[in-house]
């Protein structure tokens, strides 16, 4: 199996033009050779295994120690996690700490892309302190996240990406706080920020698009904007709207030329990907939390990398871009503030990766 793995890495790291050379050919083709095709979803994984590493803690043998995980709960250390940005490294890493601290210790030009869903204003109060997202006003959060993205787009290879996946909100009408829903009790809040100057009672912020353009202020390149559309999303007990069905998925660049592999991921027909995704959410039972599902990021890795590239998620929460990252073959950094959901990603990433 480690030979399998090995021989499958390889191949990806053949030349760009070899690799792609045979995506003209029809969609049944392009299914046959491996291709990634939308909307079907369907990405063959990779059998990694792995060795796990906390803190200090002598690694655990695994059967393929092709790759390795590092989990550290002291982000200034420069003994534990960091070793992973070496570019010869094959090892990932869990970095339990502040995105904005984490990344002060990450030289420049580190990560080929970052793949990311951070806090939704006003939504969901995540009980701990530092967090992103219970601001008080929308302009703090805007100017917070910028914040974060600015030291992201530092550590950004001069071809690098970053797709930010988030949602939108309304005004709270003057409400302090938010009642549980019958189908979706976590959306309880006992507070609630005031509507922001110049909206109105059930105004829909636009919070998406007011984050784009503060970040293209800030010097990204806004290159697309992609509608996730949730064929079985969240019902919503209101009868003066339609329910909303959908969020953003922004992909924005750090210079004017960047690494997109086009043929890396397809439409029907083996048309260029269109914007308009369509993917089920995935609960996970562990998490009590909003989580992206992994089929909304692997189109993203396959587009913005090569096998091997290092990935980031300053917000990695459950894990979703982790397992998304090894199981196509690449290597990720992940940043959370809570430890508990850090314990929810190792979880999932040992359990794809066969430990």
């Amino acid at each position: 199996m480690a030979d399998q793995a090995s021989e499958r890495l390889a191949s990806e790291r053949l030349p760009r033009g070899q690799q792609n050379e045979h995506l003209a050919a029809g969609p049944q083709e392009h299914a046959a050779r491996g291709a990634t095709v939308l909307p079907s979803c369907h990405y063959p994984g990779r059998n990694l295994q792995m060795h796990l590493a906390i803190n200090d803690i002598e690694p655990a043998p695994w059967s393929n120690p092709l790759a390795g995980l590092v989990v550290s709960s002291d982000v200034s250390s420069s003994a534990d996690w960091r070793v992973v940005l070496d570019a010869k490294s094959a090892d990932s890493a869990l970095v339990v700490g502040d995105a904005r601290v984490a990344l002060a210790t990450v030289p420049d030009e580190t990560f080929q892309t970052t793949i990311t869903s951070p806090p939704y204003w006003s939504l969901r109060d995540y009980g701990i302190d530092g967090q992103i997202g219970m601001e008080e006003s929308l302009a703090d959060y805007i100017a917070n996240l910028v914040d974060v993205f600015d030291d992201v787009r530092r550590v950004t290879r001069g071809d690098g990406t970053l797709w930010l996946n988030i949602g939108d909100s309304y005004t709270s009408g003057g409400r302090t706080w938010r009642a549980p829903d019958r189908k979706n009790p976590i959306r309880a809040m006992d507070r609630r920020p005031a509507t922001p100057d110049g909206l109105k009672s059930k105004d829909l912020i636009g919070v998406p698009w007011r984050i784009a353009f503060a970040l293209q202020e800030a010097g990204w390149y806004l290159r697309a904007d992609v509608i996730w559309s949730k064929p079985n999303c969240q019902p919503e007990s209101v009868k003066d709207r339609p329910t909303r069905a959908h969020e953003y998925m922004f992909l924005f660049s750090k210079s004017e030329r960047y690494k997109y592999d086009s043929d890396a991921v397809r439409g029907p027909n083996a048309r260029n990907l269109r914007t308009i995704w369509d993917v089920n959410t995935q609960p996970y039972k562990e998490a009590h939390f909003a989580t992206y599902p992994v089929q909304l990021v692997e189109p993203c890795v396959h587009l913005a990398t090569d096998a091997g590239d290092l990935v980031l998620d300053p917000f990695i929460g459950s894990g979703t871009t982790g397992v998304a990252a090894l199981g196509t073959g690449r290597r990720f950094v992940g940043i959370e503030l809570n430890p508990s959901y850090v314990d929810i990603a190792e979880r999932r990433v040992s359990g794809i990766l066969g430990r």
